[in-house]
């Protein structure tokens, strides 16, 4: 691997399957406003106020962008800055009639590892009330300086309740090991460094 920017992606290749006897009809309509909300943010990689989501505009999914969000391992890093990570509450209001899944989702972020270091970015999700909780782990190796992207494909539809306010869990964790290297590597998902942020898309259905 070469020390320069490049893109890191990994893509999880399972196909949508949705149980017959659990999944709504899929709806033929036009899609129906959706807002999300962040309500509860806990962990030391989202202080109060660094953590926030935006609706794409088009009911199609919405955007976790954090401000402060990055772990480091190495040269003068603390042992405490190794390992950072994010709880979000994210408030989903769903019109009457309808129902979402989450069907995929896209995280992006900036890396840089020294040869002999490595990095994992960890994201697990899950509707607040059900039992089943989609995760995503990604490791990476240096040498690495750029944008890395992940992608995540539901492999199970998992939908919240019809025409209500469902409570979306969103954990993500960053960790670097500084391993054999010399000097300071990290992992960010900050996005004041350029095109990054975490991407839900929808699967709509009405009821």
């Amino acid at each position: 691997m070469k020390n320069s920017n490049r893109v890191m992606a990994a893509v999880l290749t399972t196909a949508l399957a949705i149980p017959l006897a659990a999944a709504p009809a899929q709806a033929a309509a036009a899609a129906p406003a959706i807002t999300v909300e962040v309500i509860a943010s806990n962990g030391s990689g989202c202080a109060p106020g660094t953590a926030s989501v935006v609706s794409n505009g088009d009911n199609t999914g919405f955007r976790v962008r954090y401000r402060d969000f990055v772990a480091e391992a190495g040269g003068g890093a603390a042992v405490i800055d190794r390992r950072k990570n994010c709880q979000l509450g994210v408030l989903v209001t769903i019109p009457d009639g309808w129902t979402i899944a989450i069907a995929s989702a896209n995280y992006r972020g900036k890396a840089f590892l020294r040869s002999g270091a490595s990095a994992l970015q960890r994201t697990s999700y899950y509707w607040q009330g059900t039992t089943t909780t989609e995760r995503k782990d990604v490791t990476f190796t240096g040498p690495l300086n750029g944008l890395w992207t992940t992608w995540d494909v539901a492999p199970v539809l998992t939908y919240a309740e019809c025409g209500s306010q469902s409570v979306l869990n969103v954990n993500t964790e960053l960790r670097v090991d500084a391993g054999a290297s010399t000097g300071t590597s990290s992992m960010s998902m900050n996005v004041t460094e350029g095109d990054v942020d975490t991407l839900f898309n929808f699967s709509l259905a009405s009821c």
